[in-house]
């Protein structure tokens, strides 16, 4: 994810220059671009910056904070896009007066088509705040919260939510070859479909799901009939259990 808003930012030139703390090394498409300075250690950190963003797995995120504490002025802002991350985490690193967002983004990013979800601590001023969204605005959409309690409900539905799409283009896909197309037709065709269908909610940003729906319903047709199967509540309860338990599994995360 990282890597996405990376090439987002220089593709649009929203930034000056970057320094990449990694230990595994640059990626060959980064080398040689003179807007990008690559250490492999914290130690290496020279100068201020105005934006710190943490895009490492959660599970060596201690070591990184640590490594960075001391390093990075008081005034730059922590911009996080690790989950199950609190805010309270990192004002443990570096101060409940450090500016830190947390941020939920999800894999569409990668092509710009994303969305991101934020939540500020106190000390983030409107010029920081601004300035997260324009970098976040590289892979899509921005939505801010103030309450970051409701993050663990974002990240089930939006964080989480494109492998469930791609879930439904695997049923489609193998239902389709189970009612007798080809199965490399079948995935053409439950691909194209899903995809065009979100090109299509796309185009029409003020038209409820429901009314999109309904225009593909011809009354006692082919559509209505698989609608009074997929509509009977059955399917309602199945998300609502899974949102749900990836919500609750955030929570965890959080503890």
């Amino acid at each position: 994810m990282g890597g996405a808003l990376l090439d987002g930012w220089l593709k649009s030139g929203i930034v000056s220059g970057v320094t990449v703390l990694d230990p595994a090394g640059l990626d060959d498409k980064y080398q040689n671009n003179p807007k990008i300075r690559h250490i492999r250690a914290a130690e290496a950190l020279e100068g201020t910056f105005d934006v710190i963003l943490l895009a490492t797995k959660p599970q060596i995120m201690d070591q990184v904070c640590a490594a960075l504490r001391g390093k990075i002025a008081p005034q730059t802002l922590i911009l996080s896009i690790a989950a199950g991350k609190s805010i309270g985490y990192f004002e443990g690193y570096f101060g409940a007066r450090h500016p830190v967002i947390r941020t939920m983004p999800n894999t569409p990013a990668a092509i710009g088509q994303g969305i991101t979800v934020a939540c500020p601590n106190a000390a983030v001023s409107n010029a920081q705040r601004d300035l997260a969204t324009a970098l976040l605005g590289a892979g899509g959409m921005v939505e801010w919260l103030a309450d970051e309690n409701l993050i663990d409900a974002v990240t089930a539905l939006s964080g989480s939510g494109p492998a469930y799409v791609f879930h439904l283009i695997e049923i489609l896909s193998a239902t389709g070859a189970a009612i007798g197309l080809p199965a490399d037709l079948a995935q053409k065709l439950a691909r194209q479909t899903v995809i065009g269908s979100a090109a299509l909610a796309g185009a029409e940003p003020q038209t409820p799901a429901a009314i999109l729906r309904q225009n593909v319903t011809s009354p006692g047709g082919t559509t209505e009939a698989a609608l009074k199967v997929l509509m009977d509540g059955r399917l309602e309860k199945i998300y609502a259990e899974a949102l749900n338990a990836a919500k609750n599994r955030g929570k965890a995360l959080n503890a």
